[in-house]
């Protein structure tokens, strides 16, 4: 008998892949707008943009995976997902703590990707 996800991972899996999706279609197609965001002149900084859109196809492709339908796509994606938040968690605190981010947007970057972090502790495959 196929084991069935408990309704909490299945609504974080989802949560996650949604947030993802949104995030990474902002980074894709609206780069000068997270710029400036993070405190940039997009004018001024270019490659922000470039980076921005590389971060965007990866975070589509990301979420796009937490969404396939098959299991061992979704579950490898969920094992690396507490690595990859997990680490945008300590980019964002870095940044801040160096000023390279203003505080914030370091803050508020923390705080989504603890979020991110969250939810895929709570999506990761396990028994139930």
């Amino acid at each position: 008998m196929p084991h069935r996800p408990s309704r909490a991972r299945e609504a974080a899996r989802i949560a996650l892949a949604a947030i993802r999706l949104f995030n990474g279609a902002a980074a894709l197609f609206a780069p000068a707008a997270l710029t400036r965001r993070l405190g940039a002149d997009p004018d001024a900084n270019p490659a922000a943009l470039y980076a921005f859109r590389l971060f965007g196809v990866r975070t589509i492709l990301l979420g796009a995976d937490l969404l396939r339908r098959d299991e061992a796509v979704r579950a490898d994606a969920l094992r690396s997902a507490v690595v990859i938040h997990a680490s945008d968690v300590v980019a964002a605190a870095m940044g801040g703590v160096r000023g390279q981010l203003p505080p914030r947007v370091s803050a508020m970057t923390v705080l989504i990707s603890t979020v991110n972090t969250v939810l895929a502790i709570v999506a990761r495959p396990g028994k139930g």
